[in-house]
């Protein structure tokens, strides 16, 4: 998206329209060098495929095409036992600077899930994670309804596991018009603001259940 250019270059609702279209893939990469991995693996796939891709703002993730990319599975970026950062495009470079930050500046082990691949969704990490962690944040330069929080909200209810969950992204709300750095600092979808939501998450108290890792 070209924030800065206004709402007609500026889509933050494409990715909840993408994913309710039957058979259709929904695929947002993180970087550069993912971008030409998921434009590979969309010729391949049979059937069509929704790739959404920023205007070159996103920071690169990877420095090599080599880590085994493959549509509807989540890579892990980051290990971490206290919670889990789920992330997708601009979101995924973000998270993992707040999870360097978080480990250097508090202790806290943040686990990163880079999930590129929307639909299918990569259900068994998320739920792996919730098991693990058992603190879900995800985030996303994109409303919360229906995108990358909603597609995670609806894996994590249909498993019926019990977590603290959190989702960063445009709540509700239109986007202002301005600078793509901006605008995710204005959203709390740039470090600071991943970082800030991730202290307040730690801070709950809730209960323990003995039968929270019982399916439903």
């Amino acid at each position: 998206s070209f924030g800065q250019a206004g709402t007609t270059h500026h889509s933050t609702e494409d990715i909840a329209i993408m994913r309710s279209m039957a058979n259709l893939v929904v695929i947002v990469p993180a970087d550069g060098l993912e971008t030409a991995n998921a434009v590979q693996a969309a010729v391949a796939h049979q059937g069509p495929v929704y790739l959404r891709i920023n205007r070159g703002f996103d920071q690169a993730v990877y420095d090599s095409m080599e880590y085994g990319y493959e549509i509807g599975k989540a890579v892990q970026l980051h290990d971490g036992t206290d919670l889990t950062i789920i992330a997708c495009g601009s979101g995924v470079f973000q998270a993992v600077q707040a999870a360097r930050e978080l480990a250097s500046v508090d202790g806290v082990k943040a686990r990163v899930l880079n999930m590129h691949t929307i639909k299918p969704i990569d259900r068994e990490a998320i739920m792996e994670a919730v098991h693990d962690t058992r603190r879900i944040i995800t985030v996303e330069d994109h409303t919360v309804i229906g995108g990358l929080g909603g597609a995670v909200a609806e894996v994590i209810a249909e498993g019926g596991m019990a977590c603290a969950f959190r989702r960063l992204g445009l709540q509700d709300a239109f986007s202002p018009i301005g600078l793509h750095e901006d605008l995710m600092s204005h959203h709390k979808i740039d470090a600071n603001g991943i970082i800030e939501t991730v202290r307040e998450l730690l801070q709950l108290d809730f209960e323990e259940d003995d039968d929270w890792t019982d399916e439903v």
